[in-house]
């Protein structure tokens, strides 16, 4: 049963890679192009919506027309995204790590405000990809009026088809996708060339036209009523440059060099991203589209038919073909422009839960190298969003804009404040300071506007969703700090060798003189699972010596090397936690010789604990047969839902292997007072590569 379920499993999602492969990152990584595809589907498919909103906002309280003012709509729009790329290029040059939003908010502004954020950008991609695949399936049913019924249901098969995707790995789910980019690229670029070509002769009337319709709205509404409408408008397009921030978060996934890739693909992203929003709005307007036109459609529908519905060649009739394939993929890119919530949500997860906001799970890699558990929680999340909303794109514009200008408006303030921090160390931050101000100024002001309009629509609700889950992430910091107060009381009251011979006193009454060397082959061996240097793992070795007394003639210290997502950045990190394990286990060997017992280490590196250690455990009872596997356990004086959900039974899973192939293990608890915080909890010490002390610990 169990190898049929290994099958099933490496049917769907693949077979596991190896980690251990010097190659294993590069192979994975993603070049500027293919970055853009993965990343830039969220941005570049905005266009299909944010124009349309904004377009259909320039029309005052008594339904009159504004649409001259979608030039400087156009214009502002190309100049927006931009402005917000070039603050994220700064970001993605001076935090090369990544992280983007939550990552320069947290060291700049602090670790309160950057966990604002980084909530603010979960919520934001949970609702990118419900968003994406309402809006997806929308377009493609408006084809097929008479199976809109089965919607939903459609709705839901493409969020599972995108979810396994994104479980086999990040590049073969944007290989997959990246000819759907492809084919809106080069339809949408042969629609606005010919649209804006097409119109070239008649500039000279255009603008007529437009500055007939601008001075009406300038003497119907006065200069201060003109610009309430323009910046309405503005505001109302923001869903435009959702996924602009996708790049800076998602560095991680870059081909080396990173930041060079990075920043290749912000060109490709804002550059392509601003021509097509830009050039949509005034095709809007070159071709006569009204504010008023019926629902039913997008705006970018009735620009296509218009301009391409008649094209034929030899009496040959394929506009409509033509039409059909450009909204077709309009309606597939948005689909998988879902793509930039499943690559870049878990990352902003697996970030926050190093850091102790989230539950320490979400920073685990799977075997196939992907953060599993945050794409699961990604998609389970974006399912309830879909049910609730019923996949109506009206309510989920509105809740999915609010959040990313919350993270907009937090990064570009924290830029500001670092280049006025740095003026004095970077001669060149004059230039930079003001496209921060600028962008701070824009994102703010979209921000309130968009709140205030659409708050009773629906934007109590995302700002609610916000708040309850930054209660929860500062919940979660408030227990992670309590246990790891408690773990270094632990560390006091157990001192080393390295505290001194004196400090081993307290270890003499039945122990035996410093011994030398190794354990014996045939004499009875204890086999000691511990984590990071500490008394936790003291702890355990003194618990099972009392337990036994005179019993071991030696002990094997064994770790496994946890590669997780803070980790797996290339090879020389993973060598580097392979180096800080050795030095861990050489303090082990060190205490437990001073403890009178032979000593020595082994240690894997590997993605899951409870595999590695079953490999470890079973090579160690060949060598040593009189050998018992020993792991200490935290046991809590309640044993709740809340403790299990942010604490691994690592021990008892690795029991459970063992035994099963015949390896006797025992679990030995280790209990923790955890007692309130005397003053302000302090952060995680991270002691083993991209875990904390409490990792360690388990």
């Amino acid at each position: 049963m169990a190898s049929l379920t290994d099958r099933l499993r490496h049917a769907v999602i693949g077979a596991p890679k190896d980690i251990k492969d010097p190659n294993a990152f590069h192979k994975l990584s993603l070049v500027a192009l293919l970055a853009w595809v993965g990343l830039g589907a969220d941005g570049l498919s905005s266009s299909s919506y944010g124009p349309d909103e904004a377009f259909r906002a320039l029309v005052d309280e008594q339904g009159r027309f504004h649409t001259g003012l979608a030039v400087f709509l156009a214009a502002a729009t190309a100049l927006t995204v931009f402005i917000i790329s070039y603050g994220y290029s700064r970001i993605i040059e001076q935090f090369p790590s990544g992280g983007g939003g939550y990552v320069v908010a947290s060291k700049i502004l602090g670790p309160r405000v950057g966990v604002v954020s980084g909530a603010a950008l979960l919520v934001d991609y949970v609702l990118t990809i419900t968003i994406s695949i309402s809006s997806g399936a929308d377009a493609i049913f408006s084809f097929m009026p008479s199976l809109v019924p089965y919607k939903l249901a459609f709705a839901f098969a493409g969020l599972a088809l995108l979810t396994v995707m994104n479980l086999r790995g990040v590049k073969e789910s944007v290989t997959a996708i990246a000819p759907i980019f492809g084919l809106f690229v080069v339809t949408h670029a042969i629609a606005l060339v010919y649209t804006i070509g097409s119109h070239a002769t008649e500039i000279g009337a255009v603008s007529q036209q437009v500055h007939a319709s601008v001075t009406d709205t300038w003497k119907t509404l006065g200069s201060m009523g003109a610009l309430l409408i323009f910046v309405r408008a503005y505001s109302m397009g923001g869903g435009t440059y959702t996924g602009i921030e996708a790049v800076s978060n998602g560095l991680q996934m870059m081909r080396e060099p990173r930041v060079q890739t990075a920043k290749r693909t912000m060109v490709l992203m804002a550059t392509s991203l601003a021509i097509t929003a830009g050039g949509i709005l005034l095709c809007y307007l070159l071709v006569g589209l009204t504010p008023n036109l019926p629902r039913d459609k997008t705006l970018n529908a009735f620009l296509l038919e218009r301009v391409a519905g008649h094209w034929s060649i030899g009496g040959f009739h394929f506009g409509g073909g033509f039409v059909i394939g450009a909204l077709l993929s309009e309606g597939a890119l948005l689909f998988v422009a879902a793509q930039a919530g499943f690559l870049d949500g878990p990352r902003v997860m697996a970030n926050m839960a190093t850091d102790s906001w989230l539950p320490h799970r979400f920073s685990a890699l799977s075997e196939r190298l992907t953060m599993r558990n945050g794409v699961l929680l990604m998609a389970i999340a974006a399912g309830l969003a879909l049910a609730y909303t019923k996949g109506d794109v009206t309510k989920l514009v509105v809740m999915y804009s609010i959040n990313v200008f919350v993270t907009f408006s937090l990064s570009n303030i924290a830029m500001t404040v670092f280049w006025i921090r740095h003026r004095k160390d970077d001669p060149t931050w004059w230039r930079h300071l003001p496209a921060h101000i600028t962008a701070t100024i824009l994102c703010v002001t979209i921000l309130t506007i968009t709140v205030l309009e659409k708050f009773a629509e629906g934007g109590w609700l995302t700002l609610l969703i916000t708040a309850a889950l930054t209660v929860f992430c500062f919940l979660v910091k408030r227990h992670y700090g309590l246990v790891i107060q408690a773990i270094r009381r632990l560390d006091k009251e157990l001192p080393g060798p390295e505290a001194g011979e004196h400090a081993m006193a307290l270890y003499s009454d039945g122990i035996n003189a410093p011994a030398e060397g190794e354990p014996e082959a045939r004499q009875p061996v204890a086999v000691l699972f511990v984590g990071g240097y500490g008394g936790l793992g003291r702890h355990a070795l003194l618990t099972m010596l009392r337990m036994f007394p005179n019993h071991f003639k030696g002990v094997v210290f064994v770790s496994i090397a946890v590669v997780d997502s803070d980790t797996f950045k290339g090879v020389r990190e993973v060598e580097a936690l392979e180096q800080r394990t050795k030095e861990n286990l050489e303090q082990y060997c060190r205490f437990g010789r001073a403890l009178g017992l032979p000593s020595t280490s082994a240690f894997s590196v590997g993605i899951e604990v409870a595999v590695e250690a079953e490999k470890l455990g079973t090579l160690l009872i060949k060598r040593y047969p009189k050998a018992l596997v020993v792991a200490g356990q935290l046991i809590f004086e309640e044993d709740t839902g809340w403790n299990r959900i942010l604490h691994n039974e690592t021990a008892f899973l690795i029991q459970r292997r063992l035994q099963h192939v015949g390896v006797p293990m025992i679990v030995l608890p280790v209990q923790l007072d955890l007692k309130p915080f005397e003053g302000k909890p302090r952060r995680s010490r991270r002691i083993d590569g991209g875990t904390s002390d409490i990792d360690a610990a388990e």
